[in-house]
């Protein structure tokens, strides 16, 4: 079963830093709804869960260069 979003942004080849600071943004302005995030940068498949994972962000399906994000609900 395909996974549905309720955002899609194509970050393009953005670099980590500017890719991250970017997508910060975009998790937190929808809590608790999914980002679909496509990322052709190299380093994307290794960054992508890691900042998932620091920011308790849930990381719902990883196919590179496509990433499913469910933004966390702040407490």
């Amino acid at each position: 079963m395909p996974l549905t979003e309720d955002a899609r942004w194509d970050a393009g080849d953005m670099g980590c830093g500017e890719l991250v600071l970017e997508l910060r943004q975009r998790l937190l302005a929808m809590p608790g709804r999914v980002l679909r995030l496509t990322s052709a940068d190299a380093g994307a498949p290794e960054d992508i869960p890691a900042y998932c994972r620091l920011t308790h962000h849930e990381l719902l399906q990883a196919e590179h260069p496509d990433y499913w994000i469910r933004a966390r609900v702040p407490d």
